[in-house]
This record gives C-alpha cells, structure tokens and sequence, in this order.
C-alpha cells in the first residue's frame, strides 16, 4: 500500500473526463455490422481499456482474418472515430472534470493525462484542457497497453515523481489492474462489478474535491 504523499494525479480520458468511450462503441458497431459480426453494448464492455488490437481481436473471435485485413479493419475503425469526435468542445467534459483539474492545478498537484488512444492529443486539445495537463501519455508512448502498468508508470516518469506519489483515475477493470501492480493510489469511476479493486470508488466525478480524496485516502491507509 502507498504512502499518502500524493504529487500528482493521472487520469484515463475516456470514461473519466469524457465520453469519447460512446464515440469508440459506435465506430466498433459499425465495424461490426458492416462485417456482419454480431456486437451489442454488452459485449463492448470487455473493450473498456483495452488496446485498439486486442479490441478487434475480442470482436472478431475465431474468425479466419489476414494481418492485411486486420490492419484495414484497425484503421477503418479509427477513420469512423476520428470522423465522429470532429465536433466535441469543452461541452463534452464530464460533471466535475474541470472544476477538480483547476482544484488540483491550484494545488500544484502535477497531472497527466494517460490514454492507451492514439487518439488523445486532439481530443484534449478539442475539450480546451491542454494547458491544465503536465504530461500526457497516449498509445504511441509505450509497447503494452493496460493491463500492463507501462503506460502509467511512463505518466509517472513523465511527471518526475514515484509510482507511490501518484493517483490513477481510471473507468476500467484494466486500467484498475494496472495502477495497482504499479504501485500506484486507484480511483475507480463506475460500478463496483467493474472497478471494485480500486482504493476509492465513484459513480462519477461530480462534486469530487481534492481535500474530499485526501481526507478518503489517510482514512483508507488507517484502516487498512
């Protein structure tokens, strides 16, 4: 268990600050239905943190695909994506992203922003947080994704600080998995089922303050 000398926050993109996660659903559908695989909400939960491959590899199966069709499918899906988030603003941030990213900020906590997307440069530009972030993290810094802890503790190098001296917000099981096997605080936003591993659980970020987690976290060390 980390010590409670928390520097600096990492947080996932998807999920967390915003819903772009609907956005990757409906261009898998798509995919999808164009390929004549059947997929549903359902089964896009086990997609949540989980590298663009491995993502199609779960939808596809056992069905016989070369590697050409693999990579066309890969590219046509994130052509679908990129197609649909063209148009999302700061309207899209979550409840509470910005108010406790300036609450940090004010704070001098050191923040990151760690998303296995390839993706996650224009989208934080397009939500207008790239001057509130310290570092960001994307699916081109490290080889393996989540469940691997890389790309977190790459957030965390990238920021100057020890794995112990960060908290990962993270909406998925993976994404949970690999905080804690990095050494690092957990807070899970969503249901129990999904991020129960997490050291603090939340339905959202709305009306999360910084003194609020602070006070969670010593709380949770003292009785643990």
């Amino acid at each position: 268990m980390p010590n409670v000398d928390i520097r600096g926050f990492i947080f996932d993109l998807d999920g967390v600050l915003t819903d772009t996660a609907e956005y990757h659903y409906l261009a898998w559908q798509k995919l999808a239905d164009e390929a004549g695989i059947p997929f549903n909400r359902e089964k896009n939960e086990a997609l949540r943190g989980v590298s663009r491959r491995a993502s199609l590899m779960l939808i596809i199966g056992d069905r016989p695909y070369s590697e050409d069709q693999i990579q066309e499918m890969m590219a046509r899906k994130n052509s679908y994506y990129v197609q649909m988030i063209e148009n999302i603003t700061a309207k899209d941030l979550l409840p509470g992203a910005i108010a406790l990213l300036h609450e940090l900020r004010q704070a001098k906590i050191k923040i990151a922003i760690a998303s296995g997307s390839k993706n996650a440069r224009t989208v934080i530009t397009k939500l207008g947080i790239a001057d509130l972030i310290d570092s960001l993290a994307d699916g081109y810094s490290v080889q393996k994704a989540k469940p691997a802890p890389d790309l977190f503790l790459y957030a965390a190098h990238q920021l100057d600080l020890n794995p112990s001296q960060c908290v990962v917000v993270e909406d998925a099981a993976a994404g949970v998995e690999a905080a804690l096997d990095g050494g690092m605080w957990a807070i899970g936003i969503g249901p129990v089922e999904r991020v129960g591993k997490a050291h603090i659980v939340l339905p959202n970020l709305a009306g999360v303050t910084w003194k609020d987690l602070q006070f969670r976290f010593i709380h949770k060390l003292s009785t643990s």
